[in-house]
């Protein structure tokens, strides 16, 4: 009895932090806007601009606009996750951190679960956004058994993107710092994966970079489920250093997912104690 009490002050404390972070994403829309409309002006234009890309090009002769859509989905939600950290860094820069460490809250834990549902929200809701553009310019839309696997994929990656940020928001001494290793990881992780093309097209040596990127691991699950018959025991990634399948991926970004929130664990311990 006393378990389901203390589950049900935790499911309160986390619900009301969660509804904390809506109310101030509906007061100032704007983020989510940018966030949703950035992403799709990429698939269109990237997608224009190698519309006549050579033959052979692309593995199986796929359009180029269904092979970009995978890397943008990702893409968008490893920025979102990458960004979880600013209102838990705004909140200690202008003190309500500290009210909620003092408050006298169940569980400490909720301020992280509130942090992470809002972001994975956000993040479907963006993904959704772009699959949906993606089916109205001709793309494709996945069935039931791939969306199942778009949504796994995604889940997988933002906690562990999630937990990595929340862990620099602690750790980095304010938002300024935070948003610089914002910049300096975004982009340069985008061109070193498959996002933008494949492996077989880069250069050795970017190659391996991409065969190594954990956007890479979320990149290709997601862009075979849009196949008509999805075959996650069938060679996904050729990578310098061996082949990859797409249980493959699953695996090595539940691993990478898994060591981000265990590095970083001890140091949410510390400082939410």
């Amino acid at each position: 009895m006393n378990q389901e009490f203390r589950f049900s002050e935790f499911a309160q404390e986390t619900n009301a932090l969660t509804r904390r972070l809506f109310l101030q994403l509906i007061r100032r829309p704007s983020t989510l806007i940018a966030g949703i409309l950035q992403p799709l002006i990429w698939l269109v234009l990237f997608g224009a601009l190698f519309a006549n890309a050579p033959e052979g090009f692309l593995p199986g002769g796929m359009d180029y606009g269904r092979f970009l859509g995978a890397g943008i989905i990702v893409f968008t939600a490893f920025s979102g996750a990458l960004n979880a950290g600013l209102p838990i860094m705004f909140d200690r820069e202008f003190g309500f951190l500290n009210r909620l460490l003092v408050a006298p809250l169940q569980s400490r834990s909720s301020i992280i679960f509130s942090s992470v549902i809002y972001i994975t929200t956000i993040s479907v809701l963006q993904s959704l956004a772009i699959m949906a553009t993606a089916a109205l310019l001709g793309y494709g839309w996945p069935t039931l058994e791939g969306i199942t696997l778009v949504l796994l994929t995604l889940l997988i990656l933002v906690f562990g993107v999630t937990a990595l940020s929340l862990g620099l928001a602690f750790l980095l001494p304010g938002h300024i710092e935070l948003l610089a290793v914002i910049f300096i990881a975004n982009l340069p992780l985008l061109f070193a994966s498959t996002a933008l093309v494949p492996i077989s097209f880069m250069p050795a040596w970017l190659g391996w970079l991409a065969a190594i990127n954990p956007l890479t691991f979320a990149i290709e699950p997601i862009r075979t489920a849009y196949s008509s018959s999805i075959d996650l025991s069938s060679v996904l990634i050729q990578a310098p250093y061996g082949d990859i399948t797409g249980y493959g991926c699953l695996v090595l970004l539940m691993v990478l997912t898994m060591g981000s929130f265990l590095t970083i664990r001890p140091l949410l311990n510390r400082k939410l104690v």
